[in-house]
């Protein structure tokens, strides 16, 4: 029964997820509570969080069977003078930021390695990176929150 109402709302507002990974927003909960489908997400700029609430009222104004708490990035830090140093020591190498992506309607693990990384064959990344979660690379299901791992 919750599986289903679960399944329900997220084809309900598949458009509103699909928001979510166009605006880059990183998803830390989609989940069902109180027969209502929570979301909540950290938006990289205010304009994404005011696109996502956008999708949300064009499916639902009143968006009754729909929890969202979208939080905005803090902008990142202003860059700190620098001290005048004897041998300034090598930027250390940034590590891939980790990506995420809430499956669609009519999406399949190779559209979506194509999406990522050029080339529809990557799929077997997108699924080694979700095993927690996945069994069968056939069987995404639409909501779904994946991990993209680096190229």
């Amino acid at each position: 029964m919750a599986e289903d109402l679960f399944q329900q709302l997220k084809e309900k507002y598949v458009s509103v997820l699909s928001v979510l990974n166009r605006e880059n927003l990183s998803v830390k909960n989609l989940n069902l509570q109180d027969n209502k489908l929570l979301i909540r997400a950290v938006a990289p700029t205010q304009d994404a969080k005011n696109k996502f609430w956008d999708a949300v009222k064009k499916v639902d104004p009143n968006y009754k069977d729909l929890m969202a708490d979208i939080s905005v990035a803090p902008p990142a830090a202003a860059p700190q003078a620098a001290k005048p140093a004897a041998a300034p020591a090598a930027p250390a190498p940034a590590a891939p930021a980790a990506q995420t992506y809430t499956v669609v309607g009519g999406d399949t693990l190779s559209k979506i390695a194509k999406q990522f990384y050029g080339n529809a064959n990557d799929y077997t990344k997108i699924f080694e990176a979700n095993r927690d979660q996945l069994s069968d690379p056939n069987k995404i299901q639409v909501g779904q929150v994946l991990k993209i791992p680096a190229k």
